[in-house]
């Protein structure tokens, strides 16, 4: 397994949708995984470390299991089946046992920012789904996107592509681009 971290959330010019961007220690590989724009707002406060005035989704999973003492182990973002990747929640119980949990990638990894939870990824799935990393023009991007969001807060950034946190989600984690004109919900 390799553990990855989160390189940023960028749109996909053509169907508007959030990718995670998920990069390899070497920072050699990186994996895009397209999410609903209502996950990729919960991912962007948990980075930001911003805290609605009520709990979100996420924050209240967290919340239960710290309730019930259980411990989030980490993520493994485990398998990639009809282009959808598939991910488990480890969980630890007080006798020390991880319990696996089955869940969209997004949710997974909305839960390890907000508790700063390592990300895993099966070694077979960054060999299917990464591209390779071109470091400098990477570098020259991520400075570009640093600079044009530096004064903007994620609720702006999310309100001037167009999204509408109320309407109904769209659920996608998916390696492929989404066709926003039919349903890529994979039974969650």
């Amino acid at each position: 397994m390799v553990e990855m971290g989160i390189t940023g959330i960028i749109l996909d010019a053509a169907s508007h949708q959030p990718i995670v961007l998920l990069r390899d220690p070497d920072g050699r590989r990186q994996v895009p995984i397209w999410v609903d724009k209502v996950q990729a707002h919960s991912i962007i406060l948990g980075l930001k470390g911003l805290h609605p005035p009520r709990p979100m989704t996420h924050d209240l999973m967290l919340n239960l299991l710290q309730v019930a003492k259980l411990e989030f182990d980490r993520i493994v973002i485990s398998s990639i089946q009809d282009s959808t990747f598939h991910a488990e929640l480890r969980v630890r119980r007080q006798d020390q046992t991880v319990v696996s949990l089955d869940c969209r990638p997004s949710d997974a990894i909305a839960l390890a920012v907000r508790s700063k939870t390592s990300i895993w990824m099966v070694e077979e799935v960054v060999s299917d789904a990464s591209i390779p990393v071109d470091a400098e023009a990477d570098a020259m991007d991520t400075e570009a996107f640093h600079k044009a969001v530096a004064d903007i807060s994620p609720a702006e950034l999310i309100r001037r592509s167009g999204v509408n946190l109320d309407s109904p989600e769209q659920t996608t984690d998916s390696c492929d681009d989404p066709h926003p004109e039919e349903s890529s919900d994979s039974g969650s």
